[in-house]
């Protein structure tokens, strides 16, 4: 299979070139499951004769539609990690069917509208699921095919729906399976944590070389062929072995996984998936002696941490914690260099809008800055009023890519002509975040302009004052929002966590804070609550902070 065609790549057929390289190489681990490129490709094969089964697939070709809109069926997963994510994702790409991500915390109402908006036609779910998708199945007409995946939950098959593996056993139609594109879509839902959900439209080929592998690492042109995937993942020497702590519902964690499988390397998964056990990951890390720990912040990354410090496993195989999605604070950091001095913390920023846009590698000895980042070439700051890119040693602008962007927001025209914007003749993602460039050409990422508190005519960024909070070793966990304020117009309110068994005044935590950040931005009330509640993935729920703040 020489190059990937004037369509560019697809990630399925992808994975396929992966397979045929290194047929007898895992491609994941999971409790009692070992697969292999081989076996994983043949299910993937199986789920995506299913869909062309039911006659799901390409409605209009790309060069058909405005960016905004979608040609073809799409088909919800609904899963917790395992196996069935990748095979289903990847099957339903085979298919040329647009696969999107569904948050496993939705109640009904939101589970409804999310798939209401995609006009989701098939969904895949684990049995856990079953009552919320039977409780709003009435409401959604247009939902025609349902492949549900047993669990421990032991909840009944639902009426009219098939068992994952009957699925999978499906033959190949009569009339043969389609050739997927590089030009059909990766579609990708936001987190929702500051508002309600949007579909993000990315055309496979961008998704792929922008962020999911398909340009060689430290290099700026993507592979030229689906044969240069292959011998990459040929003479890779097994590839990138790594934990996937965080869900692949997230954007980053497909993203992760996605430069594994390109370098045929092993995905590990820890056994419980709905919460985190550190004793395990750790040992399983130990075990299938994993090159990468994938992280999403302090909420990953610290009960990890503090296992390691109390624990005792031979972690000489790791090489990193790769963490992107929500930041690491310094405290944590430093912990991660004192009990693992060999590894490197490799943090990457960017976002479902943009893909992976930036990055920091740090070392013990060698820390940097926090939130200052090397950019890729096709990343830069544009001006407030997305005239002109500024220029070295400007602040306070939009973090804008341009190049291998995505088409749109499914069925949004006027939000997808604000984000992806056109600037001096270039089409820019600018998704939110605020940003400067430093004398250097470096940037600093100050933080995402929908949870931004302007309190007395000052913009204070939420993360910046989260990251000052938790540098008190008490703070377990730490969001921060906003409420209105007569005298202000608006205050800061942090929402705080605090460590078991710790006693510790508000003036204590303030104190410390003002080492890191100037007074003003300091916040005006603490909140104690005995969780902080985040999305599972490990980021902030913005949404739920303002009313813990406001209540």
């Amino acid at each position: 299979m020489s190059g990937p065609g004037p369509d560019g790549f697809n990630l399925a057929t992808v994975f396929g070139a992966v397979a045929r390289a290194v047929p007898d190489q895992e491609v994941l681990v999971w409790r009692d499951r070992r697969i292999t490129y081989a076996e994983m490709d043949a299910r993937i094969d199986g789920i995506a004769r299913f869909f062309v089964d039911r006659g799901l697939g390409v409605r209009v070709e790309r060069s058909e539609l405005a960016n905004h809109e979608s040609g073809q069926d799409h088909a919800g997963i609904y899963l917790r990690n395992g196996n069935e994510y990748l095979e289903a994702m990847l099957g339903a790409f085979r298919a040329r069917v647009g696969a999107f991500n569904v948050n496993y915390r939705y109640v009904e109402e939101e589970l409804v509208y999310l798939l209401k908006d995609a006009d989701t036609k098939a969904l895949v779910f684990h049995s856990e699921f079953a009552p919320v998708v039977a409780a709003g199945r009435d409401q959604l007409p247009q939902l025609s095919v349902l492949v549900q995946v047993p669990d421990e939950s032991g909840n009944d098959l639902l009426p009219g729906a098939v068992w994952y593996d009957d699925a999978l056993a499906t033959p190949e139609p009569a009339a043969g399976m389609p050739t997927p594109s590089g030009e059909d879509l990766y579609l990708l839902y936001t987190g929702g944590t500051t508002g309600m959900p949007k579909g993000v439209l990315w055309k496979h080929h961008d998704i792929y070389v922008s962020t999911m592998g398909g340009t060689p690492f430290g290099e700026t042109e993507p592979y030229p062929s689906y044969d240069a995937i292959a011998e990459y993942a040929r003479n890779a020497n097994g590839g990138l072995a790594m934990m996937m702590v965080p869900p692949f519902m997230h954007g980053a964690a497909q993203w992760s996984g996605f430069h594994g499988i390109t370098s045929g390397g092993k995905i590990v998964i820890p056994d419980d998936v709905h919460s985190l056990d550190a004793v395990n990951v750790l040992e399983l890390a130990a075990r299938e002696r994993v090159l990468n720990i994938v992280c999403v912040g302090d909420a990953i990354a610290k009960p990890i941490i503090e296992e390691v410090e109390q624990g005792s496993y031979d972690l000489s195989g790791l090489v990193s914690f790769g963490n992107g999605g929500a930041a690491l604070t310094p405290s944590v950091r430093d912990r991660i260099f004192e009990a693992l001095p060999h590894v490197m913390v490799l943090d990457s920023a960017g976002s479902s809008e943009s893909g992976l846009q930036m990055s920091q590698m740090t070392m013990k000895g060698l820390e940097d800055e926090a939130m200052v980042f090397t950019p890729r070439p096709d990343t830069w700051v544009l001006d407030d009023l997305l005239t002109r890119q500024l220029e070295a040693g400007e602040s306070g602008g939009w973090l804008a890519r341009r190049g291998f962007v995505p088409l749109g927001y499914l069925g949004d025209p006027e939000k997808s002509a604000r984000t992806f914007p056109i600037v001096d003749g270039i089409r820019w993602s600018v998704p939110g975040d605020r940003a400067s460039i430093l004398e250097d050409g470096r940037i600093r990422l100050l933080g995402r302009d929908s949870v931004t508190i302007n309190s007395g005519g000052e913009k204070i960024f939420a993360e910046e004052v989260e990251r000052a909070v938790a540098s008190h070793r008490a703070v377990r966990d730490v969001v921060v929002a906003g409420r209105p304020s007569e005298r202000w117009g608006n205050e800061v309110v942090a929402i705080v966590q605090l460590e078991d068994d710790t006693d510790v005044t508000d003036e204590e935590l303030l104190a410390e804070a003002g080492k890191h950040i100037a007074r003003y931005k300091l916040p005006k009330a603490i909140v104690r609550v005995p969780a902080v509640q985040r999305s599972p993935s490990g980021k902030a729920d913005y949404r739920w902070a303002k009313s813990q703040a406001v209540g």
